[in-house]
């Protein structure tokens, strides 16, 4: 097998992204993270900072710039589980800016 049909994989493939059950684990990790769901989003002290939809086999995800009542939003797609990662780490790096600002 050339390297071109492996990739970084070792020879084989990534399993395909479920996004409906990793958006599942990705709720779960924000409410481990001490957001509270509301609907579609997540909120932080009754701001609204995440909201989450599947769509297309990939899950669409906006993140709050600022924690506000009307915040501006940072949009990413997740189409694979370092996306998923990626975002929790933003999330985290956020909340932690947030609480060291109030």
């Amino acid at each position: 097998m050339s390297t071109d049909d492996a990739g970084d994989f070792g020879g084989f493939a990534p399993p395909p992204f479920d996004a409906a059950a990793a958006l599942v684990t990705l709720k779960r990790s924000l409410r481990d993270l001490g957001l509270a769901e509301r609907g579609p989003g997540f909120e932080l002290r009754g701001k609204r900072v995440v909201e989450l939809a599947a769509e297309d086999g990939a899950i669409r995800a906006r993140v709050a710039r600022r924690l506000m009542l009307t915040p501006e939003w940072d949009t990413q797609v997740l189409r694979a589980s370092p996306d998923l990662r990626k975002l929790l780490d933003e999330v985290k790096k956020r909340l932690a800016r947030w609480d060291r600002e109030e």
